[in-house]
């Protein structure tokens, strides 16, 4: 999600009732994802990837979120080395030692559900490894701030200082969000805050996490397709995302799979 300069209008607060419809949503989308890791190897293409998780959705009763949302032509998202987001699925046959972030949503009886993972294509470099690692690390100490009482940058501030304390950079150009009804609801969630800031977390919100984290600087642009964000300095990036509800437990993950 683009990050634009905009108030907080509503943040909604879902019903048991509701996560529960978003929980059996988040478990279509990691059941898919899964799947299409096992499929990740060199050779393959990224519109046989989509291929295959345009076929699971169907079996599973849901509805692709991502094809056809503004336009976009895939099922999932497939950002390869440099890209950061937002890949269009295509002929790109995977290469040893390429790295690969899958993004796929589902909307399942009304209700969204988002993930993104990050993989290596075979044997990767130390450092393509060690940047998927903090990515994924970076996901989690967002996760472990969504607890009631908490501020919502506490998330923000977590992802940037797991990041940048290891030496990467978080893109600022794209954000998590809220989820729900629809795939894009208020708050946005920038990769990078100010803790103790922001409106209070409370049980029956809902986001979407997703830490963009490149190896070299933050910058971005956009590629002639309209969609493919990509590094402006050609530096690798990493992408991970879930979808979490605070709870009075604490953070549950819709998205990992039970």
């Amino acid at each position: 999600m683009r990050f634009s300069f905009r108030s907080i209008k509503m943040i909604i607060l879902r019903s048991p009732k509701e996560i529960e419809k978003m929980r059996k949503s988040g478990q279509i989308v990691a059941k898919v994802c899964q799947k299409l890791m096992e499929k990740v190897e060199p050779g393959v293409t990224t519109k046989q990837l989509d291929s295959m998780a345009f076929t699971l959705t169907k079996i599973y009763e849901a509805i692709p979120a991502f094809l056809g949302f503004r336009g976009f032509p895939g099922s999932i998202c497939t950002s390869v080395n440099d890209q950061v987001v937002h890949g269009v699925p295509g002929n790109y046959r995977l290469r040893e030692g390429d790295i690969i972030s899958i993004d796929f949503g589902v909307l399942y009886k009304g209700y969204y559900s988002d993930m993104a993972v990050t993989l290596p294509v075979g044997n990767i470099s130390k450092q393509a490894q060690r940047l998927i690692d903090v990515t994924r690390s970076a996901l989690f100490c967002g996760i472990a701030e969504m607890v009631p009482g908490n501020r919502l940058y506490d998330i923000s501030a977590a992802i940037q200082e797991c990041a940048e304390s290891n030496g990467f950079s978080v893109v600022r150009d794209l954000v998590g969000h809220g989820i729900g009804q629809k795939m894009h609801e208020d708050p946005q969630i920038p990769n990078f805050g100010r803790r103790s800031t922001g409106p209070y977390l409370k049980v029956g919100m809902v986001f979407a996490l997703e830490p963009m984290v490149n190896m070299g600087g933050y910058e971005v642009k956009t590629l002639g397709d309209n969609w493919t964000v990509v590094t402006a300095d050609g530096s690798l990036s990493s992408h991970f995302e879930h979808t979490i509800a605070v709870t009075d437990n604490g953070p549950e993950i819709l998205t990992e799979l039970q």
